[in-house]
């Protein structure tokens, strides 16, 4: 769905924490993520903790979007 959105003329980045199944299915601007059930946080942390990993990940994202690549790209994120 990624390659569709993307031949229509639309940019689009992945987040996803298994980035051998988004590398496989052709997704150009990845950014990987915490888990499968919490993929933008972890409720194990506090409020605020939870805050800045979904704020720096979206941030990233956000980022990705405006780039131009050649090729499958992950983009960095911090731990």
């Amino acid at each position: 769905m990624v390659k569709e959105i993307e031949r229509a003329g639309i940019p689009v980045v992945h987040m996803c924490n298994l980035i051998p199944v988004s590398t496989t299915v052709g997704a150009n601007k990845i950014v990987p993520t915490i888990s499968i059930p919490y993929p933008l946080g972890d409720p194990a942390t506090p409020k605020e903790v939870q805050w800045k990993l979904r704020h720096h990940r979206v941030g990233v994202a956000l980022d990705a979007l405006t780039q131009d690549v050649e090729e499958q790209t992950v983009f960095k994120v911090k731990i």
